[in-house]
């Protein structure tokens, strides 16, 4: 990952920390071009029609500012299922299951580096107060189902290609 694209990470993922902490848990993705755009979205996770228009907004915001790089990052919950399957859900006030463990789910995407996927997990304290770990780069090949955060929006930039 570029050195520009993971600085993008680094911000984009202390936004969302901060958010976390307050109880607010938008999507938020930050789209460089010439110039830099933030955009957030607190109903992201309510449901995939929602998100795709969060999504398609993005794209057209990369198309205006012509954008060489973005990074989308959501919080969600990962539910671990053996022998080696992940789905996600949104997140809720409800306790975690075994198996699942809240994350920033994130992408980005450059357009000279290509695309990254990751997350960056995080528990709670007795509190509630949550505690981040470091971000972390999928080093094995993952191949994104659509209804990945950022699917779409990537989808609607590599066709601008």
């Amino acid at each position: 990952m570029k050195a520009e694209t993971a600085d993008l990470l680094f911000e984009v993922v202390g936004r969302l920390e901060k958010s976390i902490a307050a109880h607010d848990c938008p999507a938020i993705v930050a789209i460089e071009g010439e110039r830099k755009l933030v955009l957030s979205d607190y109903d992201y996770l309510h449901d995939s029609a929602t998100a795709a228009a969060f999504e398609e907004r993005g794209a057209g915001k990369a198309r205006e500012i012509g954008a060489t790089r973005w990074v989308l990052a959501v919080p969600q919950v990962w539910i671990f299922r053996p022998p080696s399957t992940i789905a996600l859900r949104a997140v809720s006030n409800h306790p975690l299951q075994e198996g699942e463990q809240e994350a920033i789910t994130w992408m980005s995407f450059d357009r000279e580096d290509g695309v990254d996927y990751g997350r960056v997990a995080y528990t709670r304290r007795p509190d509630g107060e949550p505690v981040f770990e470091e971000p972390e780069i999928f080093e094995v090949g993952i191949r994104p189902r659509e209804t990945m955060p950022g699917f779409l929006l990537l989808q609607r930039c590599l066709g601008d290609e």
